[in-house]
Protein backbone atom coordinates (compact mmCIF):
# COMPACT_ATOMS: atom_id res chain seq x y z
CA UNK A 1 0.00 0.00 0.00
CA UNK A 2 1.39 3.57 -0.64
CA UNK A 3 1.35 5.41 2.38
CA UNK A 4 2.07 8.91 0.92
CA UNK A 5 -1.10 8.60 -0.97
CA UNK A 6 -3.32 7.39 2.12
CA UNK A 7 -1.78 9.75 4.92
CA UNK A 8 -2.01 12.71 1.77
CA UNK A 9 -5.76 12.00 1.68
CA UNK A 10 -6.62 11.27 5.20
CA UNK A 11 -4.42 14.65 6.03
CA UNK A 12 -6.51 16.60 3.81
CA UNK A 13 -9.56 15.27 4.47
CA UNK A 14 -9.18 15.79 8.44
CA UNK A 15 -7.92 19.27 7.67
CA UNK A 16 -10.91 20.30 5.75
CA UNK A 17 -13.41 19.15 8.15
CA UNK A 18 -11.59 20.40 11.02
CA UNK A 19 -11.61 23.86 9.52
CA UNK A 20 -15.61 23.22 9.47
CA UNK A 21 -16.40 22.00 12.75
CA UNK A 22 -14.69 24.96 14.02
CA UNK A 23 -16.51 27.32 12.00
CA UNK A 24 -19.81 25.92 13.06
CA UNK A 25 -21.74 22.75 12.32
CA UNK A 26 -20.88 20.36 9.57
CA UNK A 27 -24.01 19.84 8.62
CA UNK A 28 -24.28 22.98 7.46
CA UNK A 29 -21.98 21.87 4.31
CA UNK A 30 -24.45 18.92 3.66
CA UNK A 31 -26.79 19.70 0.70
CA UNK A 32 -27.97 16.54 -1.71
CA UNK A 33 -28.85 18.19 -4.35
CA UNK A 34 -25.35 20.39 -4.93
CA UNK A 35 -23.71 17.05 -4.87
CA UNK A 36 -25.50 15.46 -7.04
CA UNK A 37 -25.15 18.43 -9.47
CA UNK A 38 -21.06 18.02 -9.02
CA UNK A 39 -21.02 14.45 -8.57
CA UNK A 40 -23.47 13.51 -11.28
CA UNK A 41 -22.55 16.20 -13.85
CA UNK A 42 -18.74 15.15 -13.69
CA UNK A 43 -18.96 11.59 -13.94
CA UNK A 44 -21.49 12.04 -17.19
CA UNK A 45 -18.70 14.04 -18.24
CA UNK A 46 -16.50 11.33 -17.96
CA UNK A 47 -18.77 8.80 -19.55
CA UNK A 48 -18.94 11.63 -22.81
CA UNK A 49 -15.37 12.00 -23.54
CA UNK A 50 -14.73 8.12 -22.93
CA UNK A 51 -16.02 4.71 -23.31
CA UNK A 52 -18.02 2.95 -20.64
CA UNK A 53 -15.19 0.27 -20.85
CA UNK A 54 -12.65 3.50 -20.06
CA UNK A 55 -14.13 5.07 -17.44
CA UNK A 56 -15.34 1.37 -15.61
CA UNK A 57 -11.31 0.55 -15.99
CA UNK A 58 -9.67 3.90 -14.76
CA UNK A 59 -11.37 2.34 -11.00
CA UNK A 60 -9.37 -0.59 -11.60
CA UNK A 61 -6.47 1.34 -12.15
CA UNK A 62 -7.03 3.67 -9.60
CA UNK A 63 -6.26 0.81 -6.99
CA UNK A 64 -2.72 1.40 -7.98
CA UNK A 65 -2.22 4.29 -6.08
CA UNK A 66 -3.08 2.68 -3.45
CA UNK A 67 -2.30 -0.60 -3.31
CA UNK A 68 0.84 -1.46 -6.11
CA UNK A 69 4.12 -1.40 -4.63
CA UNK A 70 6.97 -0.93 -7.06
CA UNK A 71 9.63 -3.61 -7.04
CA UNK A 72 12.85 -1.18 -6.53
CA UNK A 73 15.24 -0.32 -9.29
CA UNK A 74 18.08 -1.43 -6.82
CA UNK A 75 16.16 -5.14 -6.41
CA UNK A 76 15.85 -5.92 -10.26
CA UNK A 77 19.18 -4.86 -10.96
CA UNK A 78 20.78 -7.21 -8.26
CA UNK A 79 18.55 -10.03 -9.52
CA UNK A 80 19.49 -9.68 -13.55
CA UNK A 81 23.70 -9.20 -12.15
CA UNK A 82 22.53 -12.78 -10.54
CA UNK A 83 20.57 -14.19 -13.90
CA UNK A 84 23.73 -13.00 -15.67
CA UNK A 85 26.37 -14.63 -13.13
CA UNK A 86 24.36 -17.88 -13.76
CA UNK A 87 23.84 -17.52 -17.61
CA UNK A 88 27.49 -17.09 -17.67
CA UNK A 89 28.68 -19.84 -15.62
CA UNK A 90 26.09 -22.72 -16.87
CA UNK A 91 24.23 -21.38 -19.87
CA UNK A 92 20.51 -19.81 -20.52
CA UNK A 93 18.75 -22.67 -20.70
CA UNK A 94 19.35 -22.88 -16.66
CA UNK A 95 17.74 -19.87 -16.36
CA UNK A 96 14.50 -21.27 -16.95
CA UNK A 97 14.47 -23.13 -13.31
CA UNK A 98 15.40 -19.78 -11.46
CA UNK A 99 12.86 -18.07 -9.26
CA UNK A 100 11.91 -14.51 -10.64
CA UNK A 101 9.81 -12.05 -8.60
CA UNK A 102 8.74 -10.02 -11.77
CA UNK A 103 6.63 -11.01 -14.03
CA UNK A 104 7.87 -8.75 -17.05
CA UNK A 105 11.85 -10.36 -16.37
CA UNK A 106 10.21 -13.42 -15.85
CA UNK A 107 8.53 -13.26 -19.54
CA UNK A 108 11.86 -11.60 -21.08
CA UNK A 109 14.16 -14.93 -19.69
CA UNK A 110 11.58 -17.10 -20.97
CA UNK A 111 12.19 -15.66 -24.49
CA UNK A 112 16.05 -15.74 -24.25
CA UNK A 113 15.61 -19.25 -23.13
CA UNK A 114 13.56 -20.28 -25.98
CA UNK A 115 16.38 -19.09 -28.17
CA UNK A 116 14.42 -15.94 -29.47
CA UNK A 117 16.85 -13.31 -31.47
CA UNK A 118 17.83 -10.15 -29.30
CA UNK A 119 16.26 -8.61 -32.03
CA UNK A 120 12.81 -9.99 -32.17
CA UNK A 121 12.71 -9.86 -27.97
CA UNK A 122 13.69 -5.92 -28.24
CA UNK A 123 10.81 -5.07 -30.27
CA UNK A 124 8.13 -7.80 -28.41
CA UNK A 125 8.74 -6.21 -25.18
CA UNK A 126 9.25 -2.78 -26.15
CA UNK A 127 5.77 -2.85 -27.71
CA UNK A 128 4.05 -4.32 -24.89
CA UNK A 129 5.82 -1.48 -22.59
CA UNK A 130 4.23 0.83 -25.12
CA UNK A 131 0.68 -0.48 -25.14
CA UNK A 132 0.83 -0.64 -20.90
CA UNK A 133 1.99 3.28 -21.07
CA UNK A 134 -0.82 3.83 -23.78
CA UNK A 135 -3.67 1.99 -21.23
CA UNK A 136 -2.30 3.91 -18.40
CA UNK A 137 -2.65 7.08 -19.95
CA UNK A 138 -5.98 6.68 -20.84
CA UNK A 139 -7.04 6.16 -17.32
CA UNK A 140 -4.68 9.32 -16.41
CA UNK A 141 -7.13 11.52 -18.73
CA UNK A 142 -10.21 9.84 -16.86
CA UNK A 143 -9.07 11.42 -13.73
CA UNK A 144 -7.71 14.56 -15.07
CA UNK A 145 -10.95 14.85 -16.69
CA UNK A 146 -12.95 14.44 -13.91
CA UNK A 147 -10.47 16.96 -12.19
CA UNK A 148 -11.15 19.46 -14.94
CA UNK A 149 -15.06 19.23 -15.19
CA UNK A 150 -15.94 19.27 -11.10
CA UNK A 151 -15.00 22.69 -10.33
CA UNK A 152 -17.50 23.81 -13.33
CA UNK A 153 -20.04 22.09 -12.43
CA UNK A 154 -19.83 23.84 -9.20
CA UNK A 155 -20.14 27.21 -10.93
CA UNK A 156 -23.35 25.44 -12.68
CA UNK A 157 -24.66 24.36 -9.48
CA UNK A 158 -23.69 27.79 -7.48
CA UNK A 159 -25.30 29.75 -10.72
CA UNK A 160 -28.37 27.37 -10.46
CA UNK A 161 -28.85 28.07 -6.93
CA UNK A 162 -28.31 31.71 -7.39
CA UNK A 163 -31.65 31.96 -10.14
CA UNK A 164 -33.55 30.23 -7.09
CA UNK A 165 -32.49 32.82 -4.71
CA UNK A 166 -32.98 35.72 -7.36
CA UNK A 167 -36.46 34.24 -7.83
CA UNK A 168 -37.50 34.00 -3.76
CA UNK A 169 -36.38 37.90 -3.52
CA UNK A 170 -39.87 38.68 -1.98
CA UNK A 171 -38.49 36.76 1.11
CA UNK A 172 -35.39 38.48 2.34
CA UNK A 173 -35.05 35.74 5.19
CA UNK A 174 -34.44 33.05 2.70
CA UNK A 175 -31.86 34.95 0.86
CA UNK A 176 -28.71 34.06 3.29
CA UNK A 177 -29.10 30.45 3.74
CA UNK A 178 -29.62 29.84 -0.12
CA UNK A 179 -26.69 31.89 -1.12
CA UNK A 180 -24.80 29.50 1.33
CA UNK A 181 -26.57 26.35 -0.38
CA UNK A 182 -25.65 28.13 -3.76
CA UNK A 183 -21.80 28.44 -2.88
CA UNK A 184 -21.78 24.85 -1.42
CA UNK A 185 -21.74 23.37 -4.97
CA UNK A 186 -18.55 25.67 -5.55
CA UNK A 187 -16.39 24.07 -2.48
CA UNK A 188 -17.78 20.38 -3.53
CA UNK A 189 -15.96 20.79 -7.36
CA UNK A 190 -13.02 22.46 -5.98
CA UNK A 191 -12.69 19.71 -2.71
CA UNK A 192 -13.02 17.04 -5.77
CA UNK A 193 -10.90 18.21 -7.85
CA UNK A 194 -7.89 19.29 -5.75
CA UNK A 195 -8.24 17.04 -3.17
CA UNK A 196 -8.83 13.34 -5.49
CA UNK A 197 -8.91 13.64 -9.26
CA UNK A 198 -6.31 15.91 -10.03
CA UNK A 199 -3.80 13.96 -7.30
CA UNK A 200 -4.46 10.73 -8.94
CA UNK A 201 -4.13 11.54 -11.94
CA UNK A 202 -0.34 12.64 -11.31
CA UNK A 203 -0.07 10.01 -8.54
CA UNK A 204 -0.96 7.36 -11.93
CA UNK A 205 1.01 9.31 -14.52
CA UNK A 206 3.95 9.04 -11.58
CA UNK A 207 3.23 4.90 -11.12
CA UNK A 208 3.61 4.89 -14.71
CA UNK A 209 6.64 6.59 -15.25
CA UNK A 210 7.94 4.15 -12.74
CA UNK A 211 7.31 1.01 -14.30
CA UNK A 212 7.91 2.36 -17.57
CA UNK A 213 11.49 2.68 -16.40
CA UNK A 214 12.06 -0.22 -14.70
CA UNK A 215 10.71 -2.40 -17.75
CA UNK A 216 13.25 -0.58 -19.85
CA UNK A 217 15.50 -1.42 -17.17
CA UNK A 218 14.79 -5.03 -17.81
CA UNK A 219 15.14 -4.47 -21.90
CA UNK A 220 18.65 -3.60 -21.54
CA UNK A 221 19.50 -6.24 -19.03
CA UNK A 222 17.71 -8.93 -20.73
CA UNK A 223 20.02 -7.50 -24.01
CA UNK A 224 23.29 -7.24 -22.15
CA UNK A 225 22.58 -10.78 -21.02
CA UNK A 226 21.96 -12.59 -24.54
CA UNK A 227 25.31 -10.65 -25.66
CA UNK A 228 27.44 -12.13 -22.81
CA UNK A 229 28.09 -8.58 -21.19
CA UNK A 230 30.27 -9.33 -18.29
CA UNK A 231 27.95 -8.92 -14.57
CA UNK A 232 30.41 -5.70 -13.68
CA UNK A 233 29.95 -4.06 -16.43
CA UNK A 234 26.28 -4.63 -17.00
CA UNK A 235 25.48 -3.43 -13.41
CA UNK A 236 27.84 -0.04 -14.08
CA UNK A 237 25.64 0.39 -16.85
CA UNK A 238 22.38 -0.68 -15.66
CA UNK A 239 23.04 1.95 -12.07
CA UNK A 240 22.75 4.89 -14.87
CA UNK A 241 18.86 4.08 -14.60
CA UNK A 242 19.65 4.99 -10.86
CA UNK A 243 19.54 8.47 -9.61
CA UNK A 244 23.15 9.60 -8.89
CA UNK A 245 23.06 9.09 -4.52
CA UNK A 246 21.75 5.10 -5.41
CA UNK A 247 24.28 4.25 -7.20
CA UNK A 248 27.11 1.64 -6.10
CA UNK A 249 25.19 1.06 -3.24
CA UNK A 250 23.77 -2.15 -2.26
Amino acid sequence: MDIATVIGLAFGSIILVAAIISGGSLLLFINIPSVLIVVGGTIATAMIRFSMGDVVNSIKVAMNVFFTKMILPRKIIEEIVNLANIARKNGLIVLEQQPIEDPFLKKAIMYCVDGHEAEFIEDILRKEVSLTVERHEVGQGVFKSMGDAAPAFGMIGTLVGLVQMLANMSDPSSIGPSMAVALLTTLYGAVIANLFMLPMSDKLALRSQEEERNRNLIIQGVLGILKGLNPRVMEEFLETYLPPRDRGSK
